[in-house]
């Protein structure tokens, strides 16, 4: 197969969009309610605190602002309100995973924390609850967890969640990239004490923007939805008496999101069918997709990942903003691949560079249950396929071959 460039540029996983989120939009425009209040966003709330199960939904700005609130909220239970307001979590260690976007830790940091990063194991890509067993041998004071499911897999939820209970700990789940998974039938999002997802624009479900703070904790939701309205006291006049955010949905916003929300299962089935064309595309190649536990867990497919097996990685060396390789007959490595999908323009992406590699978060404590970091490990051989659900099939086929010629 001749592999030429395509004049459409194929992306990693953009907005897949349907019309109806045309519709609520012009009607927030018609109605002029055109701020942080409206139908759409009460409809949208009720839409996702029914798909996931809670009692409670709050939406926000982004996913971040959602984990910022979940944290300070967690901070303020367990240690008290702080003079001002914030920085609940100061000088308090918490445990995060290691390998995901930098959104899911720095929250933590804005509350004054200290991220301890746990590593991954390869069953799920996840956090490890041997590393997490570890972790609390070496700091048993900690009480809260912020755990996110990569890519759009659930993680080892029971046993993290046992090891929570274990320590009196708090959980923070991060499901910002897995809405419409589910663990053992259980959509996540519904698992940790506070729960986060996103509809940024590469999401399964997008408003453009926005996130949604999810709960079954009454007091929670109240306090998370007057701090993201700047903190407004019940009075004639503007009063604060709390430190407050901008961090409230636009009703525009929320009508995208509304629009979407019926479309998640159709979207789901086509992440599906790529995930499944790329695993037999693949199946004499000596690479494995990013895995699941198919016994208990269904993933949203969100995106497409692959590792090259060890014994078959050219020679491949990172610097902080760059890389090197050498190419080798019948070997190949994720910078390679890359470059060879980007030539044909097309959009892959390194797995995500773990947080204890990153330069900001280099001086933090890491935990690993064996010799080496699985997420190290991961992060070296492993890279993100296209997989926009509006690809078709024959450019999927393009892509196949690129990766498979990568290794000639």
């Amino acid at each position: 197969m001749e592999l030429t460039p395509f004049k459409d540029k194929i992306y990693l996983s953009s907005p897949t969009m349907h019309g109806d989120e045309l519709k609520y939009m012009k009607e927030a425009y018609d109605t002029n309610w055109m701020s942080t209040v409206g139908a759409n966003i009460n409809e949208l709330e009720k839409q996702i605190a029914d798909k996931i199960g809670v009692r409670y939904a709050v939406a926000l700005s982004s996913g971040t602002s959602s984990l910022h609130l979940a944290v300070r909220f967690a901070g303020e239970k367990l240690y008290g309100k702080t003079e001002g307001g914030y920085g609940t979590l100061r000088g308090r260690k918490v445990f995060c995973s290691d390998m995901t976007f930098a959104a899911t830790v720095n929250p933590i940091v804005y509350e004054g924390g200290i991220p301890v990063y746990i590593d991954s194991e390869y069953k799920t890509w996840n956090m490890d609850p041997e590393a997490l067993k570890e972790a609390f041998k070496r700091f048993p004071e900690v009480r809260l967890i912020v755990v996110a499911h990569l890519y759009g897999t659930p993680g080892q939820i029971d046993e993290i969640k046992a090891i929570a209970d274990a320590h009196d700990a708090i959980i923070v789940e991060d499901a910002a990239e897995s809405f419409g998974a589910t663990y053992k039938g259980v959509q996540t999002g519904s698992f940790g004490d506070y729960n986060c997802i996103s509809f940024n624009g590469n999401k399964i479900i997008t408003g453009t923007s926005g996130g949604m703070f999810l709960t079954d904790d009454e007091e929670a939701a109240s306090k998370i939805r007057k701090w993201s309205t700047q903190s407004r006291e019940a009075a004639p006049w503007y009063q604060h008496e709390d430190l407050g955010y901008n961090y409230r949905m636009s009703n525009v916003i929320a009508g995208v999101a509304r629009g979407q929300v019926p479309y998640l299962s159709e979207h789901i089935a086509q992440k599906k069918a790529i995930y499944e064309r790329y695993k037999e595309g693949f199946k004499d190649l000596p690479v494995e997709m990013n895995p699941f536990d198919d016994e208990i867990s269904v993933p949203n497919y969100w995106l497409s990942c692959i590792t090259v097996n060890a014994d078959a990685m050219c020679a491949q060396t990172r610097t902080a903003l760059g890389y090197e390789y050498k190419s080798e007959p019948g070997k190949s490595c994720p910078s390679e691949i890359l470059e060879t999908i980007a030539s044909l323009n097309a959009e892959g992406r390194p797995i995500w560079k773990p947080m204890h590699m990153q330069p900001i978060y280099s001086g933090c404590d890491f935990v690993s249950a064996g010799d080496r970091a699985v997420c190290e490990d991961i992060f070296e051989r492993g890279l993100c396929l296209p997989s926009d659900n509006k690809m078709s099939e024959e450019a999927q086929k393009v892509i196949i071959e690129a990766v498979r010629k990568s290794f000639e």
